[in-house]
């Protein structure tokens, strides 16, 4: 007897129901001039991850709104099986924060690498493109909870830092751009 899914969304799901794996093996084609793998290429990957994990929490489409920092902690080799691993890691009303996890593995020494973690922030969309509210998160371990707590604080970060930013403002006269420009690695032409 087969069961059909569930046909009503319901208010919470756990992480464990929308966790994603998308693993690619990297061909020639993939690689840039340097002989590795393209970091654009990397970025899109993770954006086809971090879009699968929410679009499944959602249960609707669901756009990337920003990415936290990426850093390329190492480089990826043509031949490596690239594993993208992504879980939810935080839901505001209309948005999702998507974790992703990227590791390489060299299959002829199975040696595995840690390349990237990075932060999708994604927002959840009807069929007129109107934002939806995201169902809640069903944390299920302590490790759920801190990626959970992290997510909030680094939301709040940006805010504070988006702020400060707005509050930057640059000089009129010539004289107090040169004395900010004092030791910089730039000249006025």
């Amino acid at each position: 007897m087969t069961q059909t899914p569930q046909s009503e969304p319901t208010d919470y799901k756990p992480v464990s129901f929308s966790q994603t794996v998308l693993t690619e093996l990297m061909i020639p084609a993939y690689s840039n001039f340097g002989g590795k793998i393209h970091g654009g290429l990397l970025l899109s990957l993770m954006d086809k991850v971090a879009y699968v994990c929410a679009a499944k929490h959602a249960g609707n489409y669901c756009v990337t709104a920003s990415i936290d920092t990426v850093n390329f902690l190492e480089p990826v080799e043509v031949g490596e099986l690239v594993s993208l691993m992504a879980s939810i890691n935080y839901v505001g009303n209309t948005s999702l924060v998507v974790g992703i996890r990227v590791i390489s593995e060299n299959v002829k020494t199975n040696t595995i690498k840690h390349t990237n973690t990075c932060y999708f922030t994604m927002v959840a969309k009807d069929e007129k493109n109107v934002t939806v509210q995201v169902p809640g998160l069903i944390l299920e371990n302590h490790d759920q909870v801190r990626r959970f707590i992290e997510a909030k604080s680094r939301k709040e970060i940006r805010r504070s830092y988006n702020k400060e930013l707005e509050q930057v403002s640059i000089p009129e006269k010539d004289e107090q751009c040169m004395a900010l420009l004092a030791g910089e690695r730039c000249k006025l032409a």
